[in-house]
């Protein structure tokens, strides 16, 4: 403000692009508003004219008076109640300013009188914040705004030592140096492609004709740098001679990047088509494995020490699938393993980790699509044995060799962050425990939920019968817009009902429903066909088609870096989705049997982790206590709210505390809790602030950790992982109180997460050591489930929940449920 009221008094024609409608108060005939096109509308230029126009007033600078009058929740400026825009329009059209209005309040009526003589300094504390300082201590000087050409030394030195080589070069305009290499002298490059039966595949500034330039434009596009325009040594190592050279060079390095190229995408099958390796910026060898599985299995166990060696690191990008291919082949990732997907996922969290984004976000560089190398005829199930031997190398190797680029950019941030620890000790480790539960699997009875389905389908028929009945025609009731018709112009259930801005038609999700339910059976019957026809077609029918041929066991697979806040996630079957809730989806878990005769299904699962958890961040005493003495928390919270001895709580007292226990953790309103309970707004109102009045410690707490969130943009779980928040200090309210509730729990969730995570290693390890039977088949949650063999039961028992309530030892004790069973259900 101060810089455009200066340029502007010097006689400069000013535009301030923004689209804050508060700069208007500064327009003038040198300086302009100018708002940047946007959502399809055209840019505007705002001068004097359209400010007077637009606010509805005689002088520019009255625009403070308006803005003032009638408050910005999005700034925290409160304005005069009861004055909105169009009525501050008109007291400033008969007024002139805020202080005049005050003055002669006396003359106004009713609740608007009443208002501005109650709220009077409000009103004028509003146009104080809503003034544009322009007087702040610095000087307009125009002639060190001019656009001169860079300092060129200046400018190089700092792009090498940031490491901004395409900055350097889009500035500079300087041809990159083609690195210096120290590889082992398999091949020399070549200026253009390679026979496929040569070692060696391109080099220099080679360009690949290929059926389209698709990968080219779109590097072009995003002003990316490809393979056509970076210089590179990829080489194809298929003689005996360079395997064994290749093999002794890598056993050598204390560090080498791999990644294999398989024929599907499921691990516990896929037959590996060919192995990259890279080890240096800009190279990458790819060894192509044969079809024939004798000759395949001979050339795999060729690169078993190097694989095996303990002393070198392997650097990969989602490493658990290759460490599982490589079972297949009865070899075992050993070492320390760094798997960028994971670095990235702790750096930023919130953000895509595949290897193209990763690319095109840190290095500039658009890799190689495998369907534009192929003709775009897509590489489908086998297929990928037909990609010719040249293009497939030059795929694999770039992924190699951009993987190790970004290893070597991640493993500084994650040091400079304190995630080393949280990345060496957890993240990786995890891999091999996950790899080892996904390869392990769990049994299904793919006959009792046949069963199972046939009876759904029979009550899917009936009370689909039951909405046509109701609802006096039939009609597809899993058509939203059909619905919608139905409920809402047919049978008025709410004449308020909304439409979506999108699709125009009746919003008829969970949320519209369960309002409804308690008024109209047809709405709660509509809930209950849903829920049966996603329990049928989600699991019931698609677990059995899971079943893996080769074992005849279900193989999930287990995802470390989708959840944001460290939790672990599944997919095919999404194990952590599997209701539990209901009676209905509960009977799910008894499709999940025991291995043998031999075996029982054992469940250990922590009790109230993320409670126990709040306390002991809160240093809440009541809490504390009654954790440590082994009173039941909501029974506590009940007393402790509704004032009451622990003896007279009742059974709807307890309920209501365990919803605002839970609730608390994740900023549950006082709207949302009367959501949950069905109890009017003022009386959830009333029981959280009972709650934060007996609980003082979790209030302060939640306050402190938001309040600190604001100053550094993200919170922090016990063992340092992190959760940024950036849109903590939004000026928008939805974005900001989002963000807030986050704060509040992602350190309690993400902690739990950081616990049976540590527990799962150290499990898997003692398991491994002790030589046992037993296997941890599955994690949901905070859950563990086994295939615990008869005789070990009492061992695992013992141990396992010891391990448990010990992973991370906290001023609450961690309590840890066991069960055991022919089933999943049984066992929990």
């Amino acid at each position: 403000g101060t810089l455009a009221t200066q340029a502007g008094a010097a006689g400069f024609q000013v535009y301030m692009m923004t689209m804050d409608k508060d700069y208007c108060q500064l327009v003038n005939e040198n300086v302009f508003l100018y708002r940047p096109a946007y959502m399809g509308n055209g840019h505007d230029v705002l001068d004097v004219g359209k400010v007077l126009e637009k606010f509805q007033v005689k002088e520019v600078h009255q625009v403070i008076d308006i803005l003032g009058l009638q408050g910005d929740a999005v700034d925290n400026i409160p304005g005069i109640p009861g004055i909105g825009e169009k009525t501050a329009q008109k007291l400033i059209a008969e007024y002139g300013s805020v202080e005049n209005l005050i003055a002669n309040a006396d003359q106004l009526k009713g609740k608007q009188r009443e208002n501005v003589i109650q709220f009077a300094e409000q009103g004028l504390l509003s146009k104080q914040l809503a003034t544009i300082d322009i007087h702040v201590p610095v000087a307009f000087e125009p002639e060190k705004l001019l656009l001169e050409a860079p300092d060129k030394e200046l400018v190089s030195a700092l792009c090498e030592e940031l490491e901004f080589r395409n900055i350097k070069k889009r500035i500079l305009g300087d041809e990159v140096a083609e690195p210096t290499t120290t590889t082992i002298p398999i091949s020399k490059p070549s200026k253009a492609p390679a026979d496929a039966n040569q070692m060696s595949l391109f080099g220099g500034n080679a360009t690949t004709e290929t059926e389209d330039d698709e990968t080219e434009v779109l590097s072009e596009s995003k002003n990316l740098d490809n393979i056509y325009t970076t210089p590179h040594r990829y080489h194809i190592v298929n003689t005996p001679e360079a395997v064994s050279q290749l093999i002794k060079h890598l056993l050598r390095l204390e560090e080498f990047c791999f990644d294999t190229e398989t024929t599907k995408l499921d691990a516990t099958t896929a037959e590996i088509v060919g192995m990259s390796f890279s080890y240096y910026a800009h190279e990458g060898y790819y060894v192509p494995v044969p079809a024939n599985q004798e000759e395949a299995r001979a050339l795999m166990e060729q690169f078993k020490p190097v694989f095996e060696n303990e002393s070198s690191l392997k650097i990969g990008q989602n490493i658990k699938f290759d460490l599982l291919v490589l079972k297949n082949y009865g070899i075992a990732l050993k070492g320390k393993m760094f798997d960028t997907m994971l670095a990235h996922y702790l750096l930023e969290p919130d953000m895509r980790h595949n290897m193209d984004a990763l690319a095109e976000s840190y290095l500039q560089y658009s890799p190689v699509a495998i369907e534009t190398l192929i003709g775009k005829k897509g590489v489908k199930q086998g297929t990928m044995r037909d990609v010719n031997l040249a293009d497939i190398a030059e795929y694999a190797a770039e992924d190699a060799d951009i993987t190790y680029q970004l290893k070597q950019l991640f493993a500084p941030k994650i040091k400079a962050l304190n995630l080393d620890a949280l990345l060496d000790n957890v993240e990786n480790p995890l891999i091999d425990v996950l790899a080892a539960m996904e390869n392990e699997g769990v049994k299904i009875d793919p006959v009792s939920l046949k069963e199972y389905s046939k009876q759904l389908a029979e009550e899917i028929i009936i009370i689909e019968q039951k909405i046509y009945d109701q609802a006096g025609l039939n009609f597809n009731i899993a058509s939203p817009k059909q619905l919608g018709e139905v409920l809402f112009d047919k049978l008025q259930l709410d004449p308020k009902a909304k439409k979506t801005s999108k699709s125009k038609q009746y919003a008829t999700g969970e949320e519209v429903l369960s309002k409804l339910a308690y008024e109209h059976q047809i709405a709660k019957d509509i809930m209950d066909f849903r829920e049966l026809q996603k329990l049928k077609s989600t699991y019931i029918d698609a677990l059995p088609q899971l079943i893996s041929p080769v074992d005849g066991r279900v193989h999930t697979s287990y995802n470390q870096a989708v959840a944001a806040t460290g939790r672990l996630s599944s997919t095919n079957p999404n194990l952590q989705n599997i209701p539990i809730r209901t009676e209905r989806g509960r009977e799910i878990r008894k499709a999940f049997v025991r291995k043998d005769e031999n075996h029982l299904i054992l469940s250990a699962d922590y009790s109230q982790i993320e409670l126990r958890i709040m306390a002991a961040f809160s240093q809440e005493k009541n809490m504390m206590e009654s954790f440590q003495k082994g009173i039941d928390i909501h029974s506590t919270t009940a007393s402790k709210v509704f004032h009451v001895d622990l003896a007279d709580v009742t059974s709807d007292m307890r309920r209501k505390a365990k919803m605002v226990n839970f609730g608390i953790i994740y900023g549950i309103s006082a709207f949302g809790l009367s959501q949950r309970l069905d109890i009017p707004r003022k009386e959830a109102a009333d029981i959280i602030e009972a709650y934060f009045t007996e609980f003082p410690a979790i209030k302060t707490y939640m306050d402190e950790t938001v309040n600190k969130a604001r100053e550094v943009e993200y919170v922090e779980t016990i063992l340092g992982r992190r959760r940024y928040l950036r849109d903590i200090n939004s000026r928008n309210i939805t974005q900001r109180g989002f963000a807030e509730r986050n704060a509040i729990n992602a350190p309690i969730q993400g902690s739990a997460a950081d616990m049976i995570k540590v527990a799962m290693i150290r499990i898997h390890a003692w398991m491994k050591e002790q030589n046992l039977q037993s296997r941890m088949v599955m994690q949901v949650h905070d859950e563990l489930v086994f295939d615990a063999h008869i005789s070990e039961i009492d061992l695992l028992k013992e141990k396992v929940s010891e391990l448990m309530r010990l992973a991370i030892p906290m001023d609450v004790p961690m309590e840890v449920g066991m069960g055991v069973g022919e089933n999943w259900l049984e066992a929990h």
